[in-house]
């Protein structure tokens, strides 16, 4: 089944700059849709990540925790 049919809501497509941050540790990424229950995040190198840490976006920080992965690109739910 498709992963927009499964979420309890619709994102809404979007190109921001966002940052995971965990531990002492803040990465770069790119937004690419957005929702009040999740995001959907590309990142320049799949690197290991933690199942948990808070996104930043637009100053706003949210903990989230991984729906899943595909190479770069990662959804995020958020709690």
């Amino acid at each position: 089944m498709p992963t927009e049919k499964r979420r309890a809501g619709a994102r809404r497509r979007v190109l921001k700059s966002g940052a995971i941050e965990f531990g002492n540790e803040v990465i770069a990424c790119t937004v690419r849709n957005l929702s009040p229950q999740g995001a959907c995040i590309e990142v320049i190198s799949p690197l290991w990540f933690p199942d948990r840490f808070i996104l930043a976006v637009d100053g706003q920080r949210w903990p989230c925790r991984i729906a899943w992965k595909k190479q770069k690109r990662w959804d995020w739910a958020f709690e």
